[in-house]
């Protein structure tokens, strides 16, 4: 069940990227700020409220690692994030600019985004017993 270890491996990536980077910015968004030369928004609490969001992400990717077959249904819920967010630099990036520290995430995000379709497929066939 080699697909299987993979899936696992994906969502533990997938945890542990999105619940460490909502934590960092949580913890130190000012710096992180600083040290990329972004101007901060006008208040912190939109940064820690959206870091606050992808910790929740990362729980819930921890929880499709450890039960990949049974917890499927959530993976939507997680190509739905990367899609959202692609999607918002995509816009932004196109319509004038975004700082580089955006699309860096972006494009670890359009990957994750590919594997979690894929997963989908092999998570459906697993659970309907075309894969073992």
């Amino acid at each position: 069940m080699k697909s299987l270890s993979s899936i696992r491996l994906l969502y533990y990536l997938a945890a542990a990227y999105d619940g460490l980077l909502g934590l960092a910015f949580i913890l130190a968004a000012p710096r992180i700020y600083e040290l990329c030369g972004i101007t901060p928004p006008n208040h912190w609490g939109y940064v820690h409220f959206a870091a606050g969001i992808l910790v929740i992400f990362g729980w819930m990717f921890l929880s499709i690692a450890l039960r990949p077959v049974e917890n499927r249904g959530l993976v939507l819920y997680g190509v739905l994030l990367k899609i959202c967010y692609v999607l918002t630099v995509g816009w932004h990036q196109f319509h004038g600019g975004i700082p580089h520290l955006w699309i860096g995430f972006a494009v670890a995000d359009t990957a994750f985004l590919a594997l979690f379709i894929w997963s989908m497929g092999w998570l459906k066939a697993a659970a309907t017993g075309v894969v073992k």
